[in-house]
């Protein structure tokens, strides 16, 4: 197992490493995202097919959340970030492969499974990894800036990877994939390099453990989770948005190119996700400014769920292209404030010893939410139109704000900003016991999913 380097680490050495970890991971999952859907549709799918496909790389995160969830714990947040790019890298090819072949439902369905099985060894690694090494490191700033900041780098590699996937893929939409899975082993020769598990010690793993290990993260997910209030509807809220955010990020493609005029316009695609970059980074700027002034982390999570489900349903209700991508930057850009708000609300909350169990967990529940949202919302829009579902997905996110409201009255320290909480949590307080397993996975702002699977 590799150890630290022989220089002191710092916190900005910790967080350069981050974020240039992030930027190329980012750079590399972008370069398909403004033509995954087209792909798909071109390998022979429908437009429910295309979502079931998707709907499967999401089983796929939540099977394989706790097994792998183990493994990290053992091997480390390092192992774990090595192995999820190597087999990313490897099902992006496996696309490829399916298409050339005929683009079978069966055999998507397949590869996205495992996709979501590279995505659930990545889940949170970095950001669990990070928030640990500051604290070894002695970081005593708040936790909102640096993810934050982290957002506005990964946002500019999602701009140049969706510029420069759209470009590639006008050429042919495999060209984006076979960049993508090449850039995924740069990550693996990066992170090699550069990540090493700090304030967390590794061990090793018998398979005699497995069940044993499997049965903790189960008990601390309830015990550090499900019991807290506070936690639970955050959980619920994630639910429910997540049951949206995943179909709308990829209906877009072919909804916007229709609405644009010229189905095989690849180059349009490229150019919104871009834009989606801008309005995420722009979103990110806002959020530092938001916290100086705003007393409370519910305040901005509740005004950005009213203004993203707006901007949602527009989207169904108008007929012009320009509008629509107007209210649709507008709708993502809140994802950019609301994100790292409720990452740190949820850091300052769980234990530091059951962090990453309980937000692997909370990632679990986006991503049911997102099962059942692309199939039902796939459906809808295969029988009916795209349009109508970002209607009913905008209206149905609404049940998020009296899910925030209940949050907000808890009063709990961590909903307050400017309030210096221990990474200790919420939990250290009212004494509840610390347990033996931790996945050592944090996830993910929404659609901490990998968009774009």
């Amino acid at each position: 197992m590799a150890q630290s380097p022989d220089n002191a680490p710092t916190p900005q050495t910790v967080i350069r490493s981050y974020l240039i970890i992030a930027g190329i991971y980012n750079l590399s999952a972008s370069i398909i995202w403004g033509v995954n859907t087209l792909f798909l549709l071109e390998a022979g799918l429908n437009i429910a097919e295309v979502f079931i496909a998707n709907a499967a790389f999401t089983v796929g995160m939540v099977l394989f959340e706790i097994p792998t969830g183990v493994l990290a714990d053992t091997a480390g947040r390092r192992a774990s970030f090595l192995l999820s790019v190597v087999v990313l890298s490897a099902t992006t090819l496996g696309y490829l492969a399916v298409s050339e072949t005929g683009g079978n439902l069966l055999a998507f369905i397949i590869v996205s499974i495992f996709m979501g099985l590279g995505f659930t060894f990545y889940s949170g690694a970095v950001e669990a990894w990070l928030v640990d090494a500051l604290a070894h490191t002695g970081y005593d700033g708040e936790l909102d800036h640096v993810f934050a900041r982290g957002s506005m780098v990964t946002g500019a590699a999602m701009l140049v990877g969706s510029v420069g996937g759209g470009i590639i893929g006008t050429a042919d939409l495999a060209f984006p994939f076979m960049v993508r899975a090449g850039l995924l082993i740069l990550a693996f020769v990066v992170a090699y390099f550069t990540m090493f598990d700090l304030g967390y010690e590794p061990r090793a793993l018998k398979l005699s453990r497995i069940p044993k290990e499997m049965r903790d993260v189960a008990s601390a997910s309830i015990t550090y989770g499900w019991k807290l209030p506070n936690v639970r509807l955050l959980m619920f809220a994630g639910l429910i948005q997540g049951g949206f955010m995943m179909w709308a990020f990829y209906a877009w493609q072919p909804y916007f190119l229709e609405l644009f005029g010229d189905p095989d316009a690849v180059y349009i695609a490229g150019i919104v996700t871009a834009l989606l970059s801008v309005s995420t980074i722009i979103g990110n700027i806002i959020v530092e400014r938001l916290t100086q002034f705003t007393g409370k982390r519910t305040t901005i999570m509740i005004a950005s769920i009213l203004i993203f489900c707006a901007g949602m349903i527009g989207v169904g209700l108008v007929d012009n292209f320009y509008v629509a991508v107007a209210l649709f930057l507008l709708a993502m850009g809140t994802m950019g404030i609301s994100g790292p708000v409720r990452q740190s609300y949820m850091h300052h909350v769980i234990p530091s010893q059951q962090r990453a169990t309980v937000i692997s967990v909370d990632s679990m529940f986006t991503s049911t939410g997102g099962i059942v949202g692309q199939v039902g919302l796939g459906q809808l829009a295969q029988s009916g139109n795209i349009a109508t579902g970002y209607v009913v997905g905008g209206v149905t996110t609404l049940f998020c704000i009296p899910v925030l409201f209940m949050l907000r009255r808890l009063g709990s320290d961590a909903d307050v900003i400017t309030h210096k909480a221990s990474h200790q949590g919420a939990n250290a307080a009212q004494g509840l016991p610390a347990v033996t397993h931790v996945d050592c996975r944090a996830t993910h702002e929404v659609p901490q999913v990998e968009i774009g699977d």
